[in-house]
């Protein structure tokens, strides 16, 4: 007795989408520029610390968690936190009034800018060389510079996690948003002022650039 065997065909089962998963490009397009802007931010902000003397902001760096003992301040530590801010401060203040000079033989030189000009600290023989020291007078973009700057290192003093903790350990809602949004639109429109009102000096602390 002969049995027909038909294979059997496999039964597939149509599963309709779902309408929620449907993606929707206008939403990624939306998501994508809100990460890209807030990486930008980010790398901005970050970008901060290369406007400020590198001395200067080494010295924040090693400072604050010792002076904040790592953001617990006390009725002792507090001030002398605060003292060492405006410390840190005037110092980037006066960095941007100092210069660097090279004469014919290869001497470099800093100094001080004046109204009257540059005065030198480290250079024993006035007559050496020298370029003309009444172009090196202090100008308005030097003040300008000052300014931005010492708003530059409060925007980043202000972004550190020992400060804030120092003079801000419980924050309320509001508070805890001024926080993060201040030093950001500081940060970021201290920059553009920068890059619209350039400066020719070379600072002290500052790092090499070609050009200058």
């Amino acid at each position: 007795m002969s049995t027909n065997l038909r294979p059997r065909v496999p039964t597939t089962t149509s599963i309709s989408p779902d309408p929620d998963d449907t993606p929707k490009p206008q939403l990624q397009r939306q998501q994508s520029f809100s990460q890209r802007a807030i990486s930008q931010t980010l790398t901005t902000t970050a970008n901060l610390a290369n406007l400020l003397p590198t001395g200067t902001l080494m010295a924040f760096q090693l400072l604050i968690p010792v002076f904040t003992q790592n953001g617990m301040c006390d009725s002792a530590t507090r001030p002398m936190t605060l003292t060492l801010l405006l410390l840190l401060s005037l110092s980037c203040f006066l960095a941007c009034f100092t210069d660097t000079i090279k004469t014919q033989d290869g001497q470099v030189y800093h100094g001080l800018a004046t109204f009257n000009g540059l005065w030198l600290f480290d250079c024993p023989d006035k007559d050496q060389g020298l370029p003309d020291l009444s172009k090196y007078k202090i100008r308005l973009i030097d003040v300008i510079h000052a300014v931005l700057t010492v708003l530059v290192f409060g925007a980043v003093a202000l972004r550190d996690k020992n400060v804030v903790g120092c003079f801000y350990p419980s924050p309320g809602q509001e508070a805890k948003e001024v926080l993060d949004i201040v030093p950001v639109g500081v940060g970021i429109i201290c920059s553009l002022l920068f890059v619209v009102f350039p400066t020719r000096r070379h600072g002290i602390g500052y790092p090499v650039t070609p050009g200058k």
